[in-house]
Order: structure tokens, then C-alpha cells, then sequence
């Protein structure tokens, strides 16, 4: 595949785009994670990409992406995600699989826990292959489940104490299968988004902008 086609691809599709208005059931998510040698986006690298679409208020499994990449060393975080080098050998090269996702994801609005470091790991990536980053709206699940907390549509229920993908999922009883694997978290990540669409729209918050309206916490009284 080549990168620059896709790259050229991946910036035509945002000609027409999702507007702030747009309705969020018209909307295409691309609920995202990847597995990393580690934490930090610029020297790291992507081991595993995992995605499926959300549309209309479902999981699209039809549309859905993975790309195992070839890793150079063990790092400590494959105590976290199990792959080792051996087991990527396998794996496509990182322009390969970068070229890949941007035709899958298109100008669909990411979305992910804590997306911020997967997005800026990708970017680096992206950096590194063609001079270009993500050019994605995106949502973090973190943000909006502090939106809907503050709107009031967990009222009744113990208050949340963690914001962890676990504690998500436990509140909304989806049962945390494939943990820490990309697909995995994406398909986890992609139920309990399902589940806050579902309330978000009961607390106003139905065009793309309101759903993917940053979080700030309120000043505290002087």
C-alpha cells in the first residue's frame, strides 16, 4: 500500500466533515486503543491498533480495524500486554499499518479513555512517516463521563470514585473480557460509549459539539 496515496485519501475525506451540529447518531466514532512499548509518544512505539466503529447507537463489528505491528525490543509493558518481540515478528511495518488505519479511520471522530496518549503516539508516528498528524475530532470517555456526572444523570447511583475503564465498566455492568488488548479495550471501551451516548442524549447533549465539549473543572469559591 502506499503511504502518500493514503495520506492523500485521508485528507480528501475531510472535505465534507462533521459539523458542530451534526446530530450524534449520524455520526461515525472510531472507538480506539493501542498497546505501546511504554508512555512516552516520542520515543515508543505502537504495538497494536484496535478499532470498531460506533453508528447510530451501534457497535458496528462489520467495521472494524487491528494491525499488529513488529516491535524491535521487549519492554517492561509487555508485562501489561503480553506481546513480545517473537510473538510481532509477524507484524506489519509501522508505515504499513499507519497507511492502513488512515483508510480506515477516514474523518471518523476517535474515540477512546484517556484517547490522549494514543492519539499523540499515532501522531509521532505520523510525524515520522509523511510530516502530517491526525486531523480527527476526538472524545475522551473520561471527559464525557465528568459531563454527565455534573448534568446529574448518575443521580441514584454510589458516586464514582475511580474514572478507570474497569470502574466504567463495572458501573455499567459490561463484563471486562480481552483486558488489555487493543481490540479488546476498544470493543470494552465501545460498550460503556454506547451506554453514555444513551444518556447524554437524555441530558442535552445531541449535536457533536456538546457531546465532545471539553471537560474544566469549575474554580472553586473563593
Amino acid at each position: 500500500m502506499s503511504g502518500d496515496a493514503a495520506v492523500e485519501r485521508y485528507r480528501q475525506s475531510f472535505a465534507a466533515t462533521w459539523s458542530d451540529d451534526t446530530p450524534i447518531e449520524r455520526v461515525r466514532f472510531v472507538v480506539l486503543d493501542s498497546e505501546t512499548t511504554g508512555l512516552n509518544p516520542r520515543t515508543d512505539r505502537i504495538i497494536t491498533i484496535g478499532a470498531v466503529a460506533v453508528r447510530g447507537g451501534e457497535i458496528l463489528l462489520e467495521d472494524s480495524f487491528h494491525a499488529l505491528l513488529k516491535v524491535a525490543k521487549n519492554t517492561s509493558a509487555v508485562a501489561v500486554h503480553g506481546i513480545t518481540r517473537d510473538e510481532a515478528r509477524g507484524g506489519m511495518d509501522e508505515e504499513e499499518a499507519l497507511a492502513r488505519f488512515l483508510d480506515y479511520l477516514s474523518d471518523g471522530v476517535i474515540v477512546g479513555h484517556h484517547i490522549g496518549h494514543d492519539i499523540a503516539t499515532l501522531d509521532a508516528g505520523y510525524e515520522r512517516g509523511w510530516g502530517i498528524q491526525t486531523m480527527n475530532r476526538s472524545l475522551d470517555t473520561m471527559d464525557l463521563t465528568l459531563h454527565l456526572e455534573r448534568d446529574g444523570a448518575f443521580a441514584g447511583r454510589p458516586p464514582i470514585r475511580h474514572y478507570t475503564l474497569d470502574a466504567l465498566c463495572e458501573m455499567f455492568n459490561v463484563i471486562p473480557h480481552d483486558r488489555h488488548t487493543a481490540g479488546g479495550d476498544a470493543f470494552l471501551t465501545a460498550q460503556v460509549f454506547l451506554r453514555l451516548l444513551r444518556l447524554a442524549s437524555r441530558h442535552g447533549r445531541t449535536t457533536l459539539a456538546r457531546l465532545t465539549e471539553p471537560f474544566v473543572e469549575e474554580p472553586a469559591p473563593p
